[in-house]
């Protein structure tokens, strides 16, 4: 593989994309979208996040040599700065692009989501309003699915609610390995204002608000019974173990990538349940 093509591969952020991408997808077959519908939504959710990725690693390149980051592509020679910002534009451009054919409603809600992600990038990061561009993408990222449907609806508010949720926990446990690169070229966000313990305590405990919001919204409010209940049960009480062992390993003083990789697991198990949920997905 050519030195600047895997820079960019490790540049786009590859894990959170593809999770994200798999999320809209599997939410997009739930509400009925048919197979070409799911794979238009799943390339222009995939091409945002890629533009995401890679913007964050262009406007961040002088940072990150700064402090020598040794897991970032640019900072290490394996593509230039001009690579990846390029790549960044083309990606949105196609986003954007292929939103079209899925409706006004989900082109601007997606337009939304990833103009929140740039600002996030590009200036919000440094600021305690980190947090805001997590919760809003997070919590539309359900809406660029339903309102992409044949028959545009918008989701229930409990659904937007535990994608706010998640975004929170996303955030922080995103950030925590780089608490102190951060410190040393100015960024003081959300997550820095929190610091290490009490940042992971809070995302761990938005965690299991976000199993305990799915379940009483798909069961209690949306009335879903039999063995679809019982699947959103069991994702919540999985969400919730997950969440019982981030807090174990935030008191044990763990800051690693590992606390961003459970949140970005139960994600996957979160979607799960919102499949078997399907039917009280939309408001």
């Amino acid at each position: 593989m050519p030195k600047a093509v895997r820079g960019l591969a490790l540049a786009c952020h590859p894990g959170p994309a593809l999770v994200v991408t798999v999320i809209a997808a599997v939410l997009g077959a739930s509400v009925g979208y048919p197979a070409a519908r799911v794979a238009l939504l799943a390339a222009a959710i995939l091409a945002g996040q890629l533009s995401v990725g890679w913007s964050n690693d262009w406007i961040d390149a002088e940072r990150d040599r700064s402090v020598a980051r040794a897991d970032k592509p640019i900072a290490v020679g394996l593509v230039s700065r001009g690579t990846v910002g390029a790549a960044a534009w083309v990606a949105l451009a196609a986003a954007l692009v292929l939103t079209v054919p899925l409706g006004v409603p989900a082109l601007v809600a997606h337009a939304i989501a990833l103009g929140s992600a740039w600002a996030y990038n590009a200036w919000l990061k440094r600021t305690v309003f980190s947090v805001v561009p997590y919760l809003v993408s997070f919590g539309i990222l359900p809406a660029i699915v339903t309102l992409g449907s044949i028959d545009p609806t918008f989701p229930t508010w409990w659904v937007v609610t535990a994608g706010c949720l998640l975004g929170v926990a996303a955030h922080v446990t995103n950030v925590l390995p780089d608490l102190e690169q951060d410190r040393l070229t100015g960024i003081r966000g959300f997550a820095h204002v929190l610091g290490a313990r009490v940042g992971g305590l809070v995302s761990f405990g938005a965690l299991a608000l976000v199993g305990i919001v799915i379940a009483v919204g798909a069961i209690g409010i949306g009335g879903l019974s039999g063995a679809a209940a019982v699947l959103v049960l069991a994702g919540s009480v999985i969400t919730l173990m997950v969440a019982v062992a981030g807090v174990l390993l935030t008191l044990r003083g763990e800051r690693s990538r590992w606390l961003m990789r459970l949140i970005m697991a139960c994600a996957i198990v979160d979607v799960i349940a919102l499949v078997a949920a399907g039917p009280v997905l939309s408001a």
